[in-house]
């Protein structure tokens, strides 16, 4: 379906521009939201008699991407991130971490306008970004990825608990010779026991 577009849509066009579009998707998104219009012979006229306030609007949009590209170039962006002694980042940088730079320096800019090599820097040093800004305006930034090692702390080796005396103290052993000794030794034998006396014989008794 063709339509032309009433706003500026970033995914889309600019206003004024004709694109042909899918029937649902003019119907419940473009035409509800005021974005398109349907192209017929009466919108192509209104946009006919509109074309000269759509054009300085555009110029606008040219001047504004001129000095935006001159600021973005002379801007010195560092960012830091945690990386090995060997320079190699844990992690990496990505548009969505220059887009968060560039935004604590007040640029807003959209993160799919943010081209880098490979997709990622994942070491320290200096890379080149590209930012689309309008038409075939953009801007080259200079970035310096710079690392920031991470120290590990070393924690001593714990001691093993110190053992009681009585238990490091060795058992003593009675000393061979005693030993023998005590085997060679007779058995004594226990001394017979003692008889005790029988009781003395009582008196008969008298009877009277």
């Amino acid at each position: 379906m063709k339509v032309i577009l009433n706003k500026d849509l970033s995914t889309l066009g600019e206003e004024g521009d004709v694109k042909d579009v899918a029937r649902g998707y003019a119907r419940n998104f473009l035409f509800p939201r005021g974005i398109a219009l349907p192209y017929t012979d009466n919108t192509v006229r209104l946009f006919e008699s509109r074309r000269e306030e759509i054009e300085a609007r555009k110029a606008a949009k040219r001047q504004d991407a001129a000095g935006l590209k001159e600021k973005l170039e002379s801007l010195i962006l560092e960012i830091t991130m945690p990386a090995g002694a060997n320079g190699k980042l844990y992690g990496a940088v990505t548009s969505q971490t220059i887009m968060d730079e560039l935004a604590k320096q007040n640029f807003q800019v959209e993160r799919k306008r943010i081209e880098l090599a490979g997709n990622s820097f994942k070491s320290v040093g200096k890379y080149k970004v590209t930012v689309k800004l309008y038409e075939s305006a953009a801007a080259e930034l200079t970035i310096t990825v710079i690392g920031q090692e991470i120290k590990t702390e070393t924690r001593a080796p714990a001691r093993p608990p110190r053992r009681r005396r009585d238990a490091e103290a060795p058992v003593s052993e009675a000393p061979a010779s005693e030993s023998a000794a005590d085997s060679a030794a007779p058995p004594v034998e226990a001394a017979p026991a003692e008889t005790a006396p029988a009781p003395a014989a009582e008196p008969p008794t008298e009877t009277v």
